[in-house]
């Protein structure tokens, strides 16, 4: 999974790299009188048009083959249902371990009360 996020990122900075580069071309030719300002604008926007497009398109793609990976290897499901038995039991543990502590207090403030009582006399 971390190769295919890596292989994401890779292609989101390759993408906003190459939208850079276009803008800076276009300002170029618009600067040197080459094209005109609206022909600059319309070359930008049919760009980003379709590379918002093909992200779409993308992004489904991968959904999809993320739902199948998911559906064919059983061990992603059960471990969420794993972690989550884990996570109850360390709940009830932890109440388990403040009850002992409350306990412990309470019998530590009674042996302290038979210790003075005990000093007193």
């Amino acid at each position: 999974m971390d190769l295919l996020k890596n292989f994401i990122y890779a292609g989101v900075g390759l993408a906003s790299s190459t939208s850079d580069k276009l803008k800076e071309t276009i300002d170029d030719l618009v600067e040197k009188g080459k094209i005109s300002d609206t022909e600059g604008r319309k070359i930008c926007d049919d760009f980003f048009k379709s590379t918002g497009e093909k992200k779409e398109e993308f992004e489904s793609k991968l959904k999809k083959v993320q739902d199948d990976l998911t559906e064919r290897f059983d061990f992603m499901k059960k471990d969420k249902n794993g972690i989550e038995a884990l996570n109850k039991r360390i709940e009830d543990l932890e109440a388990k371990v403040i009850a002992a502590e409350k306990k412990a207090a309470k019998a530590a403030a009674a042996v302290k009360k038979t210790v003075t009582k005990a000093a007193k006399k």
